[in-house]
């Protein structure tokens, strides 16, 4: 039986096999799009038909997948995930979803005597790469321990946070936050090039005070070149935003800047920019080209 399973091997998902495989375990791997599977296959995965085999053959598997109908599916669809849970066979879902879907799937697996675990994580393409992501664990502790060599090799941090839905709710917070922070970075950037500021000067004085971080480091050379190459699709971001405001209804939280800056990311991506990286949002936030008078 190999060690792990992984389910959904896009952009985040392929990334982290590669480091769990690089790490010396043994990888069953599935995927609705088969040639996504191919260098992990190369790294020594072994392929499976379906979800269902993936787990059966593995230990402990993971899913990271694109939002929370495709998480139902891959869980509780046919040939899913619940078909093959049980006594040593546990569940981890990485994908970002609502608490609602992460408990629903959750409750589902543990009814099959399996553990079940949600850990969504924080980081794009480069730190999925580099096995830099931090995560957001919540759910069955002792899980939580057996998963700690997987976690090693995939992230920088893994914290428990407490019972099922505190991890998704806590992942969705984070994402508010740091689109909120990619909208207003690029207003700044629009604002300077319209009124003929030099924008590296700009990115140095930035980076030098008290709003430099890693996002404005990544992203403001992209929105120089105006080039976006893709590292989260901007649509994944929209749509964890429109989560986010739903959890704020459950909640009564109002969210005036997030239900803006999700208005934003909607034109962005009725504009066709939904598969570019989320930064490609300063496309429709930049396209009044008058400058200043």
């Amino acid at each position: 039986m190999a060690h792990y399973g992984f389910l959904g091997t896009g952009i985040m998902g392929g990334a982290m096999a590669a480091n769990l495989l690089r790490a010396g375990h043994s990888l069953a791997v599935c995927n609705r799009t088969p040639d996504k599977l191919e260098p992990l296959l190369a790294l020594g995965a072994i392929p499976c038909a379906s979800p269902a085999e993936v787990v059966a053959a593995s230990a402990i598997t993971f899913s990271m997948v694109a939002d929370p109908e495709a998480a139902l599916e891959v869980a509780l669809g046919a040939g899913g995930v619940i078909e093959a849970t049980g006594p040593g066979h546990d569940y981890i879902e990485m994908s970002t979803i609502d608490d609602v879907t992460s408990r629903k799937i959750g409750a589902e697996v543990v009814a099959t005597g399996a553990r079940f675990l949600e850990a969504p994580v924080s980081g794009t393409k480069k730190p999925a790469e580099d096995g830099e992501l931090i995560i957001m664990a919540a759910g069955d502790p002792g899980l939580f321990e057996d998963a700690e060599p997987a976690f090693d090799a995939m992230g920088k941090l893994a914290v428990h946070l407490g019972e099922v839905g505190t991890g998704a709710r806590m992942k969705l917070v984070i994402n508010s936050i740091m689109a909120g922070v990619m909208v207003a970075q690029s207003e700044g950037f629009a604002l300077a090039e319209k009124c003929g500021l030099d924008l590296p000067s700009l990115l140095e004085l930035l980076d030098a005070g008290v709003v430099s971080s890693p996002l404005l480091r990544a992203k403001g050379p992209q929105l120089m070149a105006r080039q976006y190459p893709t590292s989260f699709p901007l649509k994944h971001m929209q749509k964890d935003l429109r989560l986010t405001l739903a959890l704020a209804d459950q909640v009564g939280q109002p969210l005036d800047n997030t239900a803006t800056v999700n208005q934003t990311f909607i034109r962005a991506r009725v504009a066709g920019l939904g598969d570019q990286d989320f930064s490609a949002v300063h496309e429709v936030v930049s396209k009044d080209e008058r400058p200043c008078a």
